[in-house]
């Protein structure tokens, strides 16, 4: 890893906000198996230095919007642990209401517009977010996060297109796992290199490595400064590796474990440390510590979750619709 443009507060901040990922995602594997977590669950664990890079390279009052493997990207945009916790377990503190479980996180306090179950479906959604900053007349960029497999829908091309057409400042990022589903990169098409697919529209695209924190950051500093500046959007390839499957009912046999192991010795949490310590920013005993106030965290949002209410019947009827206070409409 090249160390020499980070300081030591960036690479904690990593190292904490990595860590809390990956704890939290292996609490919530645990109480998916003891049932206390239940529908569909897709965890994030190998993929955290996609989010903390990207985090750690925006400013205040940049959009983000995600599939459903979303537990983590809710988590960095501020969501209290608890909060993202009590979603899973469906409870009324939840931050979607105890309503979108798994896959539907949300929070406009804290910028994030979700968690979407369809496959495909937040890549017109991200695009639009841009559309309104840019009217606007602000800075905001959108980061839109999509997978590999989400990248085969047609909207993806549709809003590719209306995306260069009108400059939007938007940054479209594939965190291409490799096997969307199960299936891998290989055997759904003949472009491989998945960046390319922005060319066709002469789209500015890169490919990332995103068991790097670093390159993260800095491929979405230079994409953001791009919208920022009114020179529209950027399509980013970041190569990452869940450890785990698809979600929590896929045993992943379609993957050998001399490769997963292969992924793992890239461990993106490892390569911080490795940096924290050889620059000598913190001890052994200074991460440690950082781990334990992590699990309190993690802990309490579980205790937070086991004794909150789950949402009264009522509220099926809540949040349905949305009818908007327009100025220039009078009763």
């Amino acid at each position: 890893m090249a160390t020499n443009n980070f300081t030591k507060e960036t690479y904690l901040n990593w190292y904490e906000q990595m860590m809390l990922m990956r704890r939290f995602e292996e609490k919530s594997a645990q109480l998916y198996g003891q049932q206390k977590i239940k529908g569909f669950c897709h965890l994030y664990i190998g993929q955290e230095a996609v989010v903390a890079g990207t985090m750690s390279a925006l400013t205040k009052g940049d959009k983000i919007i995600t599939a459903y493997r979303d537990h983590a990207h809710a988590i960095a945009c501020g969501i209290p642990a608890r909060e993202v916790m009590a979603e899973l377990y469906g409870k009324v503190t939840g931050c979607s209401k105890g309503k979108g479980g798994s896959m539907h996180m949300f929070s406009k306090e804290h910028n994030f517009f979700g968690g979407h179950g369809i496959v495909g479906g937040q890549i017109p959604l991200g695009a639009g977010i841009a559309f309104a900053d840019q009217y606007r007349g602000g800075k905001e960029v959108t980061v839109c996060y999509f997978g590999d497999g989400a990248a085969r829908q047609g909207a993806l091309h549709e809003t590719f297109n209306m995306a260069m057409i009108w400059n939007l400042p938007v940054i479209f990022v594939i965190e291409n796992n490799g096997y969307a589903m199960g299936t891998s990169v290989g055997r759904t098409t003949n472009v491989r290199e998945m960046y390319k697919i922005g060319e066709s529209y002469e789209m500015p695209s890169e490919s990332v490595d995103g068991m790097n924190p670093e390159a993260v950051h800095q491929a979405i500093a230079n994409a953001a400064e791009r919208g920022r500046k009114g020179e529209g959007p950027t399509l980013l390839e970041i190569r990452t590796y869940r450890y785990r499957g698809h979600s929590m009912s896929d045993p992943a046999k379609y993957r050998t474990k001399e490769e997963v192991e292969e992924y793992k010795s890239q461990d993106p949490i490892e390569q911080v440390k490795a940096v924290l310590l050889k620059k000598k920013y913190a001890s052994e005993a200074d991460l440690e510590k950082i781990e334990e106030n992590i699990m309190l965290v993690v802990n309490e949002a579980v205790e937070f979750s086991e004794n909150s209410p789950y949402p009264p019947a009522s509220d099926l009827y809540e949040d349905v619709y949305f009818e908007p206070n327009y100025p220039f409409i009078k009763e």
